[in-house]
């Protein structure tokens, strides 16, 4: 019997975009099925039988694949920079270099990082409108006033927008652990330096119910099935 999905979920599914960027694809008129350009994201195709391509080349769907990885400082979080002497995609085995980072660290910023093949997953990880808390721990150059943890919190002008409210706890007179959901570039150095303060550190400690637990720099893992299914339903997937 013939299993016939969308031809936007099968993209999705096989983890080069989001739903809406597959339909968008495919109303561009950049994919096509044994041959035909499509122009209908909810064409039916049957994964088994059909031949779907994307730009010219074959799309496959692949098995979903989800890893946590302490990042350590000095990668980059991209899959390829031709300017860069390593990713993260060069810490792992050569048959996960599919995987796709699941937002984006500095290179300095170390900690927690998802990567997977899931797309729609990431593409909801990574949207503001989701409002998926991620932990970090920040230390800073000099003490952190209160007044100023107290605007943090209410959110301060980045680029004449301003930041969504956060969460601020300090361990200590320099080192703060910030929770927020947003994820605009360099964010909380920004944030910070708005205010005057340089971050000397920054380490991302959680995403979601997701934490490092024992993995050091450079190591990482596969999520097990409990976890993969907690990060769903933190989407509404």
């Amino acid at each position: 019997m013939e299993q016939k999905i969308r031809l936007q979920v099968f993209l999705s599914h096989s983890g080069i975009s989001s739903r809406r960027r597959a339909g968008e694809w495919i109303k561009a008129g950049r994919c096509s099925v044994n041959g035909k350009k499509v122009l209908e994201p909810s064409y039916p195709i049957d994964p088994d039988r059909d031949v779907i391509k994307l730009d010219g080349k074959k799309v496959v769907l692949r098995k979903k694949t989800y890893i946590l990885l302490n990042k350590p400082a000095g990668i980059v979080t991209t899959r390829k920079d031709k300017f860069a002497k390593k990713t993260v995609l060069d810490i792992l085995p050569e048959k996960f270099r599919h995987l796709y980072p699941v937002g984006r660290l500095d290179k300095d910023t170390t900690g927690l990082l998802l990567l997977t093949n899931d797309g729609e997953l990431t593409h909801r990880l990574t949207h503001p409108r989701f409002e998926v808390d991620k932990s970090y721990l920040a230390v800073l150059n000099r003490p952190l006033e209160k007044s100023d943890l107290r605007r943090m919190e209410k959110g301060i002008l980045i680029d004449k927008v301003p930041t969504a409210p956060c969460k601020i706890h300090c361990r200590d007179d320099t080192t703060v652990e910030i929770t927020l959901h947003e994820g605009r570039k360099r964010q909380i150095k920004r944030m910070f330096s708005a205010l005057g303060y340089r971050v000397i550190e920054l380490m991302r400690l959680k995403e979601a119910h997701l934490t490092l637990g024992n993995l050091k720099p450079g190591q990482w893992r596969f999520l097990s099935p409990p976890e993969i299914k907690g990060l769903y339903r933190s989407v509404g997937l």
